[in-house]
């Protein structure tokens, strides 16, 4: 492996993921990040809890994480990816497109889902991932997603 194809490994706690997004509880849905490497990819971390307000009618007897969270938390990832490149605070990420969208399997109260996001090209602000939701190393969700940058005054 040559220095030109070194990975850029990081990671992100809950404080450095608030500098980069503006989201917070209960619409915060990324803990931490265990691994960026660079503007290709990131594994993002969330820990569900049943204290979570959702649960309270999604559904009382049995709860499940709504599925539009899951696509929020991989989209949440692949933001951070975006800001870190452009540097802490000052941008916003909107979604363009959610294609390929998939739910395999529930999550639940007391899961640990790992969002694996992988860049797959950038023009510009104009970013487009490919995104999975994994519990216990299954696959629980995927999407393609397209996002744009914008600084937060524009």
């Amino acid at each position: 492996m040559t220095d030109e194809t070194k990975p850029e490994l990081g990671a992100a706690d809950i404080q450095e993921i608030m500098k980069l997004l503006p989201h917070r509880y209960p619409f915060l849905l990324v803990d931490k990040i265990v691994e960026i490497d660079g503007d290709n990819s990131a594994i993002g971390i969330k820990n569900v809890t049943a204290s979570e307000p959702h649960f309270s009618g999604h559904f009382p007897d049995r709860p499940i994480m709504p599925g539009v969270l899951l696509i929020e938390g991989m989209a949440q990832t692949a933001g951070a990816i975006c800001a870190r490149k452009e540097g802490e605070g000052g941008y916003l990420v909107y979604f363009m497109t959610i294609d390929n969208a998939r739910f395999r399997k529930p999550v639940v109260p007391g899961d640990r889902v790992e969002y694996h996001v992988t860049k797959q090209k950038q023009r510009g602000n104009i970013w487009k991932f490919h995104c999975d939701a994994k519990v216990d190393g299954v696959l629980v969700a995927e999407a393609d997603i397209g996002a744009m940058m914008r600084k937060g005054s524009e």
